[in-house]
């Protein structure tokens, strides 16, 4: 059985950092590509950041480009997602998620199988 386990949720003022933890276990980790999403109170979930299963190859949301680096550790079954520079805007509940074994990196919700239970992030201003 897949299971995700995130880091705590985090309070963070404006400009500051955060890093992000997601533990997998039940799967052969280094043979997906994992993603990371999130979701602000009514808005939809939308596309973060994204690496693939061999760490090669990331891409992120333009609103995110040079500020949040994604990256993974095959031998701990871990992603990570470090946010520097956080806005309010940032806020939001983030996920991470499981892409089929070895896809290539992608932005649609719907290719991912499984899902982490979700960690609040708030900046504030």
């Amino acid at each position: 059985q897949v299971r995700l386990v995130e880091s705590e949720a985090g309070l963070v003022q404006a400009g500051g950092s955060l890093k992000l933890s997601c533990a997998a276990s039940g799967l052969t980790f280094s043979t997906y590509t994992m993603g990371w999403f999130r979701q602000a109170p009514g808005k939809e979930r939308e596309f973060v950041a994204a690496i693939s299963w061999s760490g090669g190859s990331t891409h992120y949301v333009d609103s995110v480009k040079g500020r949040f680096t994604i990256s993974r550790d095959n031998a701990k079954k871990t992603v990570y997602l470090q946010m520097n520079s956080l806005k309010p805007e940032d806020t939001a509940v983030y996920y991470c998620a499981v892409a089929p074994r070895y896809s290539a990196v992608t932005v649609s919700v719907r290719m991912y199988n499984y899902w982490g239970q979700g960690t609040q992030v708030t900046v504030s201003s």
